[in-house]
């Protein structure tokens, strides 16, 4: 079952960016990601609510509560990074930098989590690598080095925070319900991101936002939602360095909307790297 979890995780995961990018023409990315995490918070908790499984929230120890807590926080960190460098880089550049905490993960699984890695797996990291490098252009390194706004900065920063968020969601979740850990920690990233948005005194940006942007950011926050409740499902009885580069995979329903909705273009080289990191993936799976 925790297979088809990751797997429908992958789906919604993909269907996130490319609705986030659509609400984010014309929206402040702090304030959109905020939203969406009111969005999201609201699915999370009406599922626990049918479920019943709000009635454990009294059984909860200090350690799963610090680590829930944690989660979240990382949660919102690789949010706000993430949705930033989706305002001003392109999707097909921006999601396979994400997607590289793949390796962190892994990496943090083994170290952490006593999980192992063969060969295999050890080659597929190497791959998954060597495909985000080529999906990078010189020009982006150089604008990330000049100090300048760079998409580039967001999308790594978004890579690091989301590989903590798998392990800490991992540990965190061991003995709760997964619904209800993914609940918990959409709170907490509910108040982070609102804080964000109060601290860098962006709240005169919360109203004017036209209805169109409005319902992409609110089906964007839907698509997390879901795309959450599967990927901790999945996390709760499958091994993180299998569950986490499935999700992983949701980078080629990305790329393929990047192209059909903002048509996109992937160069020769970035094709190549992609078609790495898809490898990569895979061997991950099959090892």
């Amino acid at each position: 079952m925790w297979l088809i979890f990751a797997v429908c995780s992958a789906v919604f995961a993909g269907a996130t960016s490319i609705l986030a990018k659509c609400g984010l023409q014309k929206v402040d990315s702090t304030v959109a990601t905020a939203y969406r995490t009111v969005v999201a918070m609201l699915f999370a908790w009406a599922i626990v609510m049918v479920s019943g499984t709000y009635a454990q929230m009294g059984s909860i120890d200090s350690g799963t509560c610090m680590f829930l807590v944690l989660s979240g926080l990382a949660t919102g960190a690789s949010w706000l990074c993430y949705f930033r460098a989706l305002q001003i880089g392109d999707v097909n550049k921006v999601v396979p930098v994400d997607k590289s905490s793949t390796v962190l993960g892994i990496m943090l699984a083994v170290i952490f989590l006593g999980e192992s890695l063969t060969v295999l797996g050890a080659a597929g990291v190497v791959l998954i690598l060597a495909g985000t490098m080529l999906m990078i252009e010189k020009k982006d390194v150089k604008e990330m080095d000049g100090g300048g706004s760079s998409w580039l900065l967001f999308a790594i920063g978004s890579a690091v925070f989301a590989a903590m968020t798998s392990i800490l969601g991992k540990v965190g979740m061991a003995d709760i319900d997964s619904n209800l850990g993914t609940a918990i920690r959409t709170a907490v990233v509910l108040a982070m991101s609102w804080i964000m948005v109060f601290v860098s005194r962006k709240q005169d940006k919360i109203r004017g936002i036209g209805r169109r942007d409005m319902m992409f950011i609110v089906l964007s926050g839907l698509a997390t939602g879901l795309s959450w409740l599967f990927f901790f499902g999945a996390l709760q009885t499958g091994p993180a360095s299998i569950v986490i580069p499935i999700d992983k995979l949701s980078i080629l329903v990305t790329i393929a909307f990047s192209y059909i909705v903002f048509r996109e273009r992937l160069s020769k080289k970035s094709a190549a790297g992609l078609a790495g990191i898809v490898a990569g993936t895979l061997m991950l799976l099959v090892r």
